[in-house]
């Protein structure tokens, strides 16, 4: 495997660690991922096969942080 040195500005860069640190990752794994997608991308014949690569790696998803249609229908709602 390469390593790669790359520069960003501290906001860049704070807001990536913040959106690592939600998915439960690093920084590297982020922009490791996002290397792999680019060197993928046109290789796909299916335009759902990226769509669903992307899923299986949104593993910050849960069923559960959905709103019930309760909740849905409340937002809507003026008060």
């Amino acid at each position: 495997m390469k390593n790669i040195t790359l520069s960003v500005d501290e906001e860049t860069w704070r807001q990536a660690r913040i959106k690592a640190a939600e998915r439960g990752t690093t920084v590297s794994a982020l922009v490791r991922d996002y290397l792999n997608s680019l060197s993928r991308r046109g290789t796909e014949t299916d335009p759902t096969t990226a769509l669903f690569d992307t899923l299986d790696r949104a593993d910050s998803y849960q069923a559960s942080s959905r709103m019930t249609r309760e909740e849905s229908h409340a937002r809507g709602r003026v008060r």
